[in-house]
């Protein structure tokens, strides 16, 4: 596999953190070095680690993985896109303690979300006697560059007054939105 391959591949694969990046950086507003790299570090090494855990799963287990990986992820994505929207109707302000997305189960929970389809890459690449260690290595790169790169658009997003307002509830639908085009790509909607 050419270098310019794994690149495409490895840029193809980052949307998604790209994208729920974004929906961080509109949720913290104001994003600090310490967000910036542990959400970037965090979906890196899982985009990273995935294609190495499906690469030695091999294809034993590739029909039983891929019949449900995409319903994983779109219930992590609503779980946690439904707790931000949840949260932008919250009238009591408790919710901000909760609130970002760099820390604990939601940054877990988000992690695996955005890299399951790297999972099935790497039994993709097994089937074809492809290493993985290089191609994992340039894809969770691309993917921590950017989530900083989606951090720091959705910073300047949600300063924004008219729509910082709505941030958290911006962010949700994101995140759903992303969960729905994942069954989507998976052919759930083949019967409408």
């Amino acid at each position: 596999m050419s270098l310019i391959s794994i690149i495409g591949i490895a840029v193809a694969l980052a949307m998604d953190a790209f994208a729920v990046s974004i929906a961080a950086g509109v949720t913290l507003k104001k994003v600090s070095f310490r967000q910036g790299f542990r959400l970037a570090w965090h979906f890196g090494l899982f985009q990273a680690m995935m294609p190495v855990i499906g690469w030695g799963a091999g294809l034993s287990f590739r029909s039983f993985i891929e019949s449900y990986d995409h319903w994983v992820a779109f219930c992590l994505l609503l779980f946690v896109g439904g707790k931000m929207i949840k949260e932008a109707f919250d009238q009591n302000g408790d919710a901000t303690e909760n609130k970002d997305p760099t820390k604990g189960m939601t940054m877990v929970i988000l992690s695996i979300a955005t890299s399951i389809d790297a999972l099935a890459l790497g039994l993709s690449l097994s089937i074809l006697n492809i290493s993985i260690w290089m191609p994992a290595v340039i894809i969770g790169i691309v993917a921590g560059l950017f989530t900083i790169a989606g951090m720091q658009l959705g910073k300047k997003i949600g300063t924004s007054s008219k729509l910082g307002c709505y941030a958290d509830f911006a962010g949700g639908i994101i995140l759903i939105g992303i969960g729905v085009k994942i069954l989507h790509e998976h052919g759930v909607f083949s019967f409408i």
